[in-house]
């Protein structure tokens, strides 16, 4: 069984993504209610007592706002780095403690046939850090809250069959917007998050051979919409000799509404 992966919910109100293979399948984040996770889950059919357990990127409440509810409820396996489970701590209320596992960054993980990556990533949380899934040749990159794109994250990440990548805001929807510039500067800030125009930049330099989709994810509710950052990416990939659609596809992602279930 190759990799398959759904988007379950993405942007500045929450973010989940499911991913699995053959006797193995995890949950990175879950920062939705419980009722709405498992709502999401319905919609892809999938269950979550099925889930083999969660990976954590980084504190931000909506990355993990559900964490704790789900954990304790299915009696699931928590993975973060030690700094983030501090930083969690009061956060996601009790998890006992055989429910608490390192996952250091720069390491991997193997789980079964399925190997996972842990990578950091440029945002102000206490070690933030991103996931590349490898199965049988195969390869899934998740990266977004990250200020920009590192050539080091370029060497992680090169050469995906898929990505699931930052593209989170229009830089002049941002500053005409209603924010308070300490907001607005945070995001546009090395520690912030990644505009359109850059994530087209980093997509042109890690997409190879094997690229086939790139999920834009993490869009803002108040400075970016779909259409817009499917039109600046694709604009920005042609200027970089990359027709969408020739290569690989860009592919929408929504707060609410799951991606279909995909192999790669």
């Amino acid at each position: 069984m190759s990799l398959h992966f759904s988007v379950l919910a993405s942007g500045s109100t929450g973010n989940a993504i499911y991913v699995e293979t053959e006797g193995q399948s995890f949950l990175v984040d879950a920062g939705l209610s419980g009722k709405q996770m498992e709502a999401l889950f319905k919609q892809i059919g999938r269950d979550m007592k099925d889930l083999s357990g969660i990976l954590v990127t980084h504190e931000h409440s909506d990355h993990i706002k559900g964490i704790g509810i789900v954990a304790r409820k299915y009696k699931l396996p928590i993975y973060a780095n030690e700094k983030t489970w501090k930083a969690m701590d009061g956060l996601i209320g009790e998890v006992p403690l055989d429910q608490k596992f390192s996952f250091d960054m720069e390491t991997v993980k193997s789980f079964g046939g399925l190997d996972i990556e842990s990578f950091g990533v440029s945002h102000d949380a206490a070690e933030p850090m991103f996931y590349v899934f490898h199965k049988e040749g195969k390869k899934l990159v998740l990266i977004t809250d990250t200020g920009y794109v590192s050539d080091r994250m370029k060497g992680i990440i090169r050469n995906a069959d898929a990505y699931v990548f930052e593209s989170n805001h229009d830089v002049q929807m941002l500053r005409m917007g209603r924010y308070p510039w300490s907001v607005k500067r945070r995001i546009l800030s090395d520690y912030g998050h990644v505009c359109n125009e850059d994530a087209a930049v980093a997509m042109s330099e890690v997409a190879g051979d094997h690229t086939k989709r790139i999920y834009l994810a993490h869009l803002s509710k108040d400075n970016n919409m779909k259409d817009l950052a499917r039109m600046s990416v694709a604009q920005t990939l042609e200027g970089k000799g990359i027709i969408v659609g020739e290569q690989f596809d860009l592919i929408d992602t929504d707060p609410k509404t799951p991606t279909p279930l995909t192999a790669i």
